[in-house]
């Protein structure tokens, strides 16, 4: 563990040299699975995250702005609710939208304290200074870390400063069933019993076409942020992807009610994997699957959180319908 400073901020680093995205272990493993998979987490170096940003922006890509229209209509409620003192978000990003929730709980005089987790240094740091550049009255700790494998090194609650842990942006739904219900209770044991909460975003079940749109956009930026966790492997791994000679793919999962993304090999092809010493064949139309993002239903949100030991107190929506926004304590 390591401790640095942003302007105004702590920042506590819980990742070891090369170990910031277990890129290696992750390729080798998802590599060497029948169906050729790499976790999401990957897509968010420099570019990655830039392009997300543009995705954000894009008319078919309704979440953020879903998310963001309930944290404006809900933030001074939501303070209230919480009696906000600490909030912890689990890959917080650039913050941008949990910004309107920090500025609601600070007019209320309840903030005192944040800690923004992400894997990416950069991006900490970044999110860190802002945060205590515009709210100079809070101590922000930024912590580096992948909250997979992190969440027992974030710094302990403070007594009498309710806290909220909060996972934003539907990133639950990166997860399978099992592997989101093991997560949900790792964080359920970071809340203590009456005074704290989990704040969940989760995307809803919709129109399978509105869902595919989401995730195949008109414009090909999807499918940019898609392909560059090819050069992300090409630059840390010293691999010889051709990312342009993989199509992008979007697909809904009726059964498991998720969107898959994916990479499909448009010729046979030999990938070179240097680090890793590996050599990787490709058929013309294999497929690597990059992301499943699943949605929701309220009984699949009640389950999944039962199942972690909590329970909703109040679940928020924005006008459309489109995503929901829990609040859940501890289950008495």
């Amino acid at each position: 563990m390591s401790a640095g400073e942003a302007p105004g901020a702590q920042i506590v680093s819980l990742l070891g040299e090369g170990d910031e995205r277990t890129l290696a272990a992750d390729v080798r493993e998802g590599f060497s699975k029948p169906l050729k998979e790499i976790p999401p987490k990957h897509f968010y170096d420099t570019a990655g995250a830039e392009l997300f940003d543009r995705i954000c922006d894009l008319p078919e890509y309704y979440p953020t702005r879903a998310e963001r229209a309930i944290l404006e209509g809900q933030s001074d409620e939501l303070a209230a609710a919480t009696g906000l003192g600490e909030l912890v978000e689990l890959g917080s990003g650039t913050a941008e939208k949990t910004m309107v929730l920090l500025r609601a709980a600070s007019q209320a005089g309840t903030l005192r304290r944040f800690v923004p987790v992400d894997v990416t240094e950069q991006m900490v740091r970044g999110c860190a200074a802002r945060c205590a550049a515009e709210l100079p009255e809070l101590e922000v700790i930024g912590v580096v870390g992948d909250f997979g494998r992190h969440l027992d090194a974030i710094p302990p609650a403070q007594e009498g400063l309710p806290r909220a842990v909060a996972l934003l942006g539907g990133t639950i739904g990166n997860f399978t069933p099992g592997e989101r219900r093991e997560l949900l209770s790792q964080m359920a044991s970071l809340l203590r019993p009456e005074t704290d909460f989990l704040l969940l975003g989760t995307d809803l079940v919709k129109d399978r076409d509105r869902l595919i749109a989401a995730y195949d956009d008109s414009q090909g930026a999807t499918a940019e942020f898609n392909r560059n966790v090819l050069r992300v492997i090409n630059r840390e791994l010293g691999a010889d992807f051709e990312p342009q000679a993989f199509e992008h793919v979007a697909l809904w999962n009726e059964d498991e009610e998720w969107i898959e993304m994916r990479l499909r090999a448009t010729r046979p092809m030999t990938v070179r994997i240097e680090s890793l010493d590996m050599d990787v064949d490709f058929a013309e139309g294999e497929e690597i699957r990059t992301e499943i993002s699943a949605k929701f239903t309220e009984e699949r949100l009640e389950d999944d959180l039962g199942a972690a030991g909590l329970e909703a107190t109040r679940v928020f929506h924005d006008p459309d319908r489109l995503f929901a926004l829990s609040l859940a304590r501890l289950a008495s």
